[in-house]
């Protein structure tokens, strides 16, 4: 999933200065699991918002709404049966740096701020972390590598084996982390797959030609056409 976190308080309430109405908005998938964006969290962000406006004594609305999802036009789109997105002066987006983005597409004509920090793709390790997984390349090597990635978990990116400064399968850049091929070395041969290790991967394609990126799927491409 989309990890995200909220953007320091201060600089949430600068984006919003002088803005007379405001629409909150909340994404109920990722950045609610992550703790960031969701229906509670918008609920803490608009309260602190209100005492610190009216400390300030600027007299200043502010609405909550969540929706499912931020990223699919469908969901955004039902914003204007619970709301009227005009009457307010700004909308600020609890949801990912994508979410952001088609919401202001699709009310393009409204001011949209991020209330979040986009930071990573990745799984929840335990209650409250979560640890990045995947840097979405386009070119996945898990196949290969036991299910481990080396351009996620290597700080170097290297898919064709350890650099030389790996030490008792720790990485150089930081010691108290694993390599991210003793890893991959260890898991491979966990599941009889040691052979993996021997094959060479062309270079990854880092062309500014592939971002940013767009796929349509096989059964809507006529559609597109």
């Amino acid at each position: 999933m989309i990890i995200a976190k909220r953007k320091p308080f201060n600089e949430i309430e600068e984006l919003v200065s002088g803005a007379k109405k405001i629409l909150i908005l909340g994404c109920g998938t990722c950045v609610a699991v992550c703790l960031a964006g969701g229906e509670k969290e918008v609920a803490v962000l608009a309260s602190q918002l209100k005492m610190a406006l009216a400390l300030k004594d600027q007299d200043a609305k502010i609405d909550e709404l969540t929706i499912e999802r931020q990223c699919d036009r469908e969901f955004i789109e039902e914003i204007t049966q619970k709301v009227i997105v005009d009457d307010y002066d700004l909308i600020l987006s609890s949801a990912c740096g994508a979410g952001v983005q088609l919401v202001s597409d699709v009310f393009d004509h409204k001011v949209v701020l991020p209330a979040l920090n986009t930071t990573f793709i990745g799984v929840a390790e335990g209650p409250g972390v979560w640890t990045e997984r995947c840097r979405s390349c386009s070119d996945c090597v898990l196949a290969e590598t036991g299910g481990i990635c080396p351009v996620t978990i290597c700080p170097k990116g290297l898919v064709n084996g350890p650099c030389g400064g790996t030490r008792h399968g720790k990485c150089e850049i930081d010691p108290e982390k694993d390599c991210a091929w003793t890893l991959i070395y260890n898991r491979l041969k966990k599941i009889d797959r040691l052979g993996r290790m021997e094959q060479t991967r062309p270079p990854k394609k880092y062309g500014a030609d592939q971002f940013p990126a767009r796929l349509v799927h096989e059964a809507y491409r006529r559609r597109y056409e």
